[in-house]
């Protein structure tokens, strides 16, 4: 009998072309993929409260009786208000719903209902808008609430997931082997399904939690492992030890910080031994990553090897080939740069040049891992910002010196036990010093009432010869989000308005690549007083005479690209501020305004970032070099971590393929997680 789980998702009762479309956009094409769409909270009715005891406006559950159903009252054309008076014994109130009438016919006089919502109003007169509403009879007490596309309600995924349930129950799974659910004290993943999506006790959901959680951080550290396993078979050319760079440290126009020295020393370590290097460089914003990597570049082509940089965006490649020919070109050594706006005629000398050895110092965009290019010697890759490039991009990169050397730096504080999760197959170096006669950004958050003050605040820093950032959120004018400033609209009113007499510049990701070096160029030349921009400067850009940020709609940024903006500024000898702005009334975005005030430390801002949204929106969009974790994003501890990381290395003791019948479940299902994401390295 052919398993129902794994038809298509329309075989699924309920679900017929229209909304199988919708959950396509989801990716989920089967009934067993729609298990694995976890809910992203629940609604608790566990502990309904009396009317008279709810706090105004904080969501609440209340099990009440309808007392009465009133008229209903035809506001308007498409609009329509419904209300139900109900009581808890001591106290009334009303029900009111917009809309939904549906709700409203279902609810029968005299019977019990849990109402959750936010209560408002005061002791005469107390209402509940827009509620939840179950029947007490056979209540879900813990009831999911989905991750949702547009046409797909909580209700109708509710409704379709118990009918795959039934699918599982009749033809059970189960993927991990029976020693490793022995070991760690594991439900059967048919239990932990069922408990995920229905749970009957916040216990019960809390064991779910934890097998659903467990084995998807074991998958990730199995295929990460997987790959490290892989590449330590091969042999790296290695470097001598004999070689000196003292050269460079004397050539360096400043001290490095002893945490730069620990570094460079543990690198070049690194590269003298005949087992690839596979090491990540975390460093907080100015830090000081790329003097550690020119260091590494520095030695590497002494030892007569070449090193190639990978970097996200042009302006940032643009910006390590300032940084790194100001400190390589006294030892000699002249970087080239390649990118896909190099002319034609410069891009034919480059690769002859990286193909006959010349160029010792390779930086670039994506345009290093074409195919028609062609190291002589590849003995160090280096890849900035490492979490914008996928796995297979690094892999393209890796592959074409044999094997090369690789360092990754990322100025994204990453709390260590995601950063354990995400790089589990590299080692860690922390630049946790920052360089001496650093000032910390100072940091307000306001309100929009407070803009003309801000601007003020920026014109007197204007006119004492500093520059400033101003950040958006849009780059175009939008229909549908009101109140988002976007960067075009606002340069302009800000050219014929507040800053007039000043001059104003523009930058954002839909400018050619040769606009936005030409506005860089000429923010660092001081030909632009105040640039507009979105997002596009946030990594690398480098303008220590800029000295002050100010952010609008703050709340829609993260807490780890607001950290990333702000360090745009503060990277002179000058005091900087940075100003958020936002009209928000939403609590977390709030809170994360409140943490940016309060530190400057982007590892403590990290680890408030991973508690607040959850390492599947720690990165957002722009993550691109991890498989999706799903049911992790509940769990963020150490021990967790540290179990799955010991599980997994037990595992591939004994089976470093998993090709034992026992773990063939598993290693499907490491497979098909890389696969997600594009991640070719275990086929």
């Amino acid at each position: 009998m052919m398993n129902e789980l794994y038809q298509p998702i329309e075989t699924l009762a309920g679900v017929g072309e229209k909304r199988a479309a919708k959950y396509h956009k989801l990716g989920i094409h089967t009934p067993y993929d729609l298990l694995f769409h976890f809910p992203r909270t629940y609604i608790d009715y566990s502990k309904p409260v009396y009317i008279a005891d709810a706090e105004n406006g904080i969501p609440c559950a209340v099990r009440c009786t309808v007392v009465q159903k009133l008229a209903v009252a035809f506001v308007r054309k498409g609009f329509t208000i419904y209300r139900v008076l109900v009581t808890d014994g001591i106290s009334d109130m009303l029900l009111v719903f917009y809309n939904t009438p549906y709700t409203y016919q279902a609810m029968k006089s005299g019977e019990e209902y849990y109402a959750y919502g936010k209560i408002t109003g005061g002791f005469l007169r107390r209402e509940m808008q827009s509620p939840q509403v179950q029947k007490v009879c056979g209540a879900m007490l813990l009831q999911p609430v989905y991750p949702q596309t547009t046409g797909l309600t909580s209700a109708m995924m509710r409704t379709n997931i118990q009918r795959a349930l039934l699918y599982l129950e009749k033809q059970p799974v189960e993927t991990m082997p029976d020693s490793l659910m022995q070991d760690f004290q594991l439900i059967p993943l048919v239990d932990a399904l069922r408990a995920v999506h229905r749970p009957e006790s916040a216990k019960e959901l809390e064991a779910a939690r934890h097998r659903l959680a467990f084995e998807e951080l074991l998958q990730f550290q199995l295929g990460t492992l997987m790959l490290r396993h892989r590449s330590s078979g091969q042999t790296a050319v290695s470097m001598s030890e004999s070689v000196s760079i003292q050269d460079f440290y004397d050539h360096l126009p400043f001290s490095l910080t002893s945490a730069q020295q620990k570094s460079i020393q543990t690198i070049c370590k690194d590269l003298c031994g005949s087992k690839p290097m596979n090491r990540l460089l975390q460093g907080d914003v100015g830090s000081g990553k790329t003097a550690v990597a020119t260091a590494a570049a520095a030695f590497t082509a002494k030892n007569g090897m070449q090193t190639v940089l990978m970097a996200p965006t042009e302006i940032l490649a643009q910006q390590h080939l300032h940084t790194m020919t100001e400190f390589l070109s006294p030892l000699g050594i002249q970087p080239v740069l390649l990118t896909g706006s190099t002319k034609a005629k410069e891009k034919r000398e480059i690769k002859k040049q990286i193909a006959d050895g010349t160029a010792q110092v390779v930086i670039g965009t994506h345009a290093v891992i074409q195919k028609d290019i062609d190291f002589h010697t590849l003995g160090l890759v280096i890849t900035d910002e490492q979490h914008r490039f996928g796995v297979a991009q690094r892999a393209a990169l890796a592959e074409k010196g044999g094997c090369p050397h690789k360092l990754v730096m990322s100025a994204t504080p990453i709390p260590r036990t995601l950063a354990l999760i995400i790089y589990g197959d590299l080692d860690i170096t922390l630049l946790d010093e920052m360089p001496k006669g650093r000032l910390p950004v100072q940091t307000f958050a306001v309100t929009g009432g407070f803009r003309e003050r801000a601007y003020s605040f920026i014109k007197s820093h204007l006119d004492a010869g500093e520059q400033a950032y101003l950040v958006c959120a849009m780059i175009e004018e939008s229909d549908t989000l009101e109140n988002v400033q976007a960067a075009e609209t606002y340069a302009e009113t800000l050219k014929q308005g507040a800053f007039s007499d000043y001059r104003v510049g523009l930058l954002h990701g839909k400018m050619k690549p040769a606009e936005k070096e030409a506005v860089m160029a000429a923010m660092k030349a001081h030909e632009i007083d105040l640039l507009v921009c979105t997002t596009v400067v946030e990594v690398g850009v480098d303008v220590p005479n800029a000295t002050l940020i100010l952010i609008e709609n703050a709340d829609r940024f993260g807490l780890a690209q607001l950290h990333q903006l702000r360090g745009r500024v503060g990277r002179g000898a000058v005091q900087s501020y940075c100003i958020l702005v936002t009209d928000s009334k939403n609590e977390d975005a709030r809170e994360r305004l409140k943490i940016m005030s309060r530190t400057t430390n982007g590892f403590a801002i990290a680890e408030e970032d991973l508690r607040l949204r959850g390492p599947g929106d720690f990165f957002g969009h722009a993550q691109h070099g991890m498989p999706p974790l799903m049911q992790a994003a509940f769990c963020s501890n150490m021990p967790l971590v540290s179990e799955t990381q010991m599980a997994a290395k037990q595992l591939l003791a004994s089976d470093p393929e998993l090709k034992d019948p026992a773990h063939q479940a598993l290693r499907t299902a490491v497979l098909q997680l890389f696969a997600k994401n594009g991640e070719n390295g275990l086929n």
